[in-house]
């Protein structure tokens, strides 16, 4: 009943930029922590960008000063601004939301994820 979709990916240059974004849709009532997690090849997946529902965001020490992650709430979606990317954050991005879907009369508080999206860094 509730989904998130990203878009944005892409091959991009070093030093070059990039935006996501996350849209989340169907039977919410309210969105709590945001968050963008990557999975490079062989590696977890890992945290590196959350923001609260009120919109108080934390980084990894990995892409502190470079990236920044926003939202949207009349939107439901959750932006992550790239800048200064390298051959390191090469990876497949995927959004996380904390939700409380509403459905047939139920509260029901559930972790979702996007698709992932392939972000490349070219050297």
């Amino acid at each position: 009943q509730v989904q998130l979709v990203e878009s944005g990916g892409g091959l991009v240059q070093v030093g070059g930029s990039l935006r996501l974004s996350c849209a989340a849709s169907g039977s919410i009532f309210s969105i709590n922590n945001m968050g963008w997690y990557r999975q490079a090849p062989g590696n977890q997946r890992e945290l590196f960008a959350a923001i609260t529902s009120i919109g108080r965001p934390d980084y990894a020490d990995s892409v502190k000063g470079r990236f920044t992650i926003s939202r949207d709430n009349a939107k439901n979606t959750v932006f992550l601004q790239m800048n200064s990317m390298n051959p390191e954050d090469t990876a497949v991005y995927y959004c996380n939301a904390d939700i409380v879907a509403y459905y047939k009369g139920l509260y029901r508080h559930t972790d979702y994820w996007g698709q992932g999206t392939q972000v490349t860094v070219s050297s």
